[in-house]
């Protein structure tokens, strides 16, 4: 039987964001955490949501567990390493677009598997369970077998586990193990949200109709397939849809917009929505998001998102 908890699975480093000149501003995001971010913001409190992933002891990670905790996020039973630290990332924009440089080769993170009985603990009692390709890629081999075991034993415990592809190139060693790699991961997942740019390069999908028959091909009952401002198509038991996106005249920073849909989709699945219904409110949760700097938006702008399916003035 599923339990009632949220857990997220990956890697939160430091975030660098340009404030103007050379002043940066400090805060705490990656992928995965994102998505949990918007889960947080909009589900009942009283849900537990935990960032499962492995922490340095240094004065940074200290910081970054306190920011969770403060926004009602646990690390259930993720491990703390001496001596270690948090990955780093700067965000640079040319208009509303951004590039980032990382410094993560060390992180903590990529130890987040290091002990099975650990991870197993972090993953009891859960209505979901999610992670990416990014949190794949941060691990070696035997790592990623260990996290999808345990992924796969919370599944059979009755959590429904939901998984973004997100391919980054530069993080795996050759597209043939990203490929492997992401074949595993959709082997024990009952939800894809992938983007349709990153199925492109990495399998040469013609369009995202063709993404989301690979993808149901390989036993995925729920497809969401992602194309920034362009329309998502859904793909469930009962039919397909192809739902556009909330349109952004001025937006300001596209970090995080496609972790917040699937933060905003999987909100709503929790809430009892239909997929169709789902994609709406997360295209309307992505379209606030662009418009605030960095990838995490405050909760109240998330929540009247959601609410509404308007953009917050």
């Amino acid at each position: 039987m599923a339990g009632q908890g949220i857990a997220s699975i990956g890697e939160c480093m430091l975030e660098l964001s340009g404030t103007g000149g050379d002043a940066w501003r400090m805060g705490f995001a990656g992928d995965t955490f994102n998505t949990l971010w918007a889960l947080r913001a909009l589900t009942d409190a009283s849900r537990p949501a935990d960032y499962v992933s492995a922490f340095g002891d240094d004065p940074f990670s200290e910081r970054q567990i306190a920011f969770m905790r403060d926004a009602g996020i646990g690390i259930a039973a993720s491990l703390v390493i001496p001596g270690a630290r948090p990955g780093l990332y700067a965000i640079t924009l040319t208009g509303a677009e951004r590039s980032f440089t990382y410094w993560r080769a060390d992180a903590a993170a990529r130890r987040l598997a290091d002990d099975p009985a650990a991870l197993a603990a972090s993953l009891p009692d859960r209505a979901l369970v999610y992670f990416s390709g990014i949190t794949l890629a941060i691990l070696d081999e035997g790592s990623r077998r260990t996290l999808l075991a345990a992924i796969a034993d919370a599944r059979r415990a009755g959590a429904r586990v939901a998984f973004d592809p997100n391919y980054r190139p530069r993080l795996w060693s050759s597209a043939d193990a990203a490929r492997t790699a992401i074949g595993e991961a959709l082997a024990v997942c009952d939800v894809a949200l992938p983007t349709f740019p990153d199925e492109q390069a990495l399998f040469g999908d013609a369009m995202p109709a063709d993404t989301a028959t690979r993808l149901k091909q390989a036993g995925v009952s729920e497809i969401v397939v992602k194309d920034g401002a362009d329309p998502a198509l859904v793909v469930w038991a009962d039919g397909n849809e192809t739902i556009p996106a909330v349109g952004v005249e001025n937006p300001v920073d596209t970090t995080g917009a496609g972790d917040s849909f699937n933060g905003g989709y999987l909100a709503a699945r929790l809430a009892g929505d239909a997929p169709d219904r789902a994609v709406r409110k997360a295209h309307a949760v992505a379209a606030a998001v662009v418009q605030v700097r960095g990838a995490l938006a405050p909760f109240e702008v998330l929540r009247q998102a959601f609410a509404t399916g308007t953009i917050p003035a």
